[in-house]
């Protein structure tokens, strides 16, 4: 497990300041409730997604490494070889695309690879999809932008049946609150008649910001405006493997890294024992009455 040249992310984007980066990992390296591990190139993942403001990129650092540690669903128990996770593993490809936009954006494609809704577990599809992405953002460094894609191609009422309301409260709440990455478009292709269930999952817990990129697809020449077809896997019309070939690429790169990605479940949580005032748990993140709260941070 290779994180990204320091060096040429800084000469990357020189609007990060490295003087003021080290300002942050000393801040992060003072709270008694963060690992000591926690790098200077995870550290720069927040303070780049949160436009080089000190006090935000604090804010979300916080409520992140938080979520990590009691959102267990989706970040606990990261360990590539158990079987939970090897059945996500043949159910879904999650795709990290090879190249970027022409603006420069980096794109994942999530889709289904068995449709039988009897395999589809919500929960352990997204711990997959969080653990494929931290790697490959560990991988990749810091970027302009990120687009998610996700296919609907064989899914099912029945596959909809199976997310839990709380489950997806808490995946969009992270995606929106804690995920250190800047998200240029959130984009469904191959839409279903029954998209309208899918919204009706989504909308109560998605902010103005995420609705405003979110764009359903039912004809793929519109999706190639945002995401050009030379970029995608045959699957979509483009001129690379297909995504099962593609995904078996981060697939075998987490379990040949299973002790590093054990590590990294580790070194992103909090233990709440040392916290300097309240301890925080689920009900400080989500409210007694499920609205999502701020942390507060010293």
């Amino acid at each position: 497990m290779k994180f990204a040249d320091l060096d040429k992310q800084y000469a990357r984007f020189p609007q990060i300041k490295r003087e003021e980066m080290q300002k942050f990992v000393d801040w992060i390296h003072a709270q008694p409730h963060i690992s000591a591990q926690f790098s200077e190139e995870e550290a720069l993942h927040f303070f780049h997604a949160c436009k080089c403001s000190m006090e935000m990129a604090k804010q979300v650092l916080d409520t992140n490494l938080t979520a990590r540690t009691h959102l267990d669903d989706f970040f606990v128990n990261l360990d590539i070889e158990s079987n939970e996770l090897k059945r996500a593993m043949k159910t879904v490809s999650i795709v990290p695309l090879p190249a970027a936009t022409p603006e420069g954006y980096r794109v994942i494609v999530g889709k289904l690879e068995d449709t039988n809704a009897s395999n589809f577990n919500y929960a352990d599809i997204m711990k997959l999809y969080c653990m494929v992405f931290d790697y490959w953002m560990c991988e990749d460094g810091i970027q302009p932008g990120h687009v998610i894609v996700i296919d609907l191609k064989g899914c099912s009422l029945g596959h909809v049946a199976r997310i839990g309301l709380l489950q997806m409260k808490k995946f969009l709440f992270y995606v929106q609150e804690a995920a250190a990455i800047k998200l240029i478009g959130f984009h469904f292709i191959n839409i279903v008649p029954f998209m309208d269930k899918i919204l009706a999952l989504m909308s109560p817990f998605m902010n103005k910001e995420l609705t405003s990129i979110l764009y359903l697809h039912s004809d793929m020449n519109e999706f190639y405006k945002f995401v050009p077809r030379e970029l995608l896997p045959q699957d979509y019309g483009g001129p690379l493997d297909e995504a099962k070939v593609l995904r078996d690429i981060y697939y075998k790169k987490l379990m040949d890294n299973r002790k590093q990605m054990l590590e990294f479940e580790t070194r992103h949580q909090v233990n709440e024992k040392l916290r300097p005032g309240k301890p925080k748990n689920v009900s400080s993140l989500f409210g007694i009455e499920g609205n999502f709260k701020k942390l507060d941070i010293d």
